[in-house]
């Protein structure tokens, strides 16, 4: 072989790895850069597991619980029909007083009857303070209500609200005038539940706006 042969192959090898060194450099050059402008970006990657939190709570959704739902409206229907028994059997021996009256409500209201002792007993028991239509009971039972059918979604609170109101008022119509006081009381009950609802809810949107 020549001594230019060789040289030139000696070139040829030297020019070839020269080439690949240089390129090599270049992506290492490369990759370093984009590294030092991701850091000097300011940009910071959370982990997985926070961002699928983040996506799983924005996706939470409320559905109104129907077996609860059911349950309550089926035992304030009995209820309702054991106070209208009540009611009936007190009136049935005072039928010249219920004949003056326009309906049961106007009856009740005007308060002209007499009940028997038992009749009594059984309502005072009913409406005492740990009663089916206590304050305490009542109130509750009213809450219970509008979280199953909200399916407890905060953002109804005021609505729930709004709908009771309406109802009260509705009831105050048909009574024919202000409802008796243990109705006020209740009223007042319910609107503190939905206070201590809104506030509660409130607290916990701003304990999640601190730990974004």
């Amino acid at each position: 072989m020549s001594v230019n042969g060789v040289t030139s192959t000696q070139a040829a090898a030297a020019y070839n790895y020269s080439t690949v060194d240089n390129r090599t450099a270049e992506k290492t050059k490369a990759a370093e850069a984009s590294t030092e402008t991701k850091e000097n970006s300011g940009v910071v990657y959370e982990p997985s597991s926070e961002a699928e939190a983040a996506v799983s709570s924005a996706k939470k959704t409320y559905k109104p619980d129907t077996n609860l739902i059911n349950k309550l409206k089926a035992d304030a229907e009995a209820r309702t029909q054991q106070l209208r028994s009540l009611v009936e059997k007190m009136m049935s021996g005072q039928a010249n007083a219920y004949g003056k009256a326009n309906d049961i409500w106007q009856f009740l209201r005007a308060g002209e009857y007499t009940v028997d002792p038992a009749t009594k007993l059984q309502a005072q028991a009913d409406i005492a303070e740990d009663g089916y239509w206590g304050v305490e009971q009542t109130s509750s039972r009213i809450i219970d209500f509008a979280n199953a059918l909200t399916g407890g979604d905060p953002d109804k609170i005021e609505e729930m609200r709004a709908a009771f109101e309406k109802g009260y008022k509705q009831a105050e119509k048909t009574w024919g005038g202000s409802l008796p006081d243990i109705s006020k009381r209740t009223y007042d009950a319910v609107m503190k539940k939905f206070d201590d609802m809104a506030a509660a809810a409130n607290k916990t949107t701003e304990e999640t706006d601190v730990t974004k």
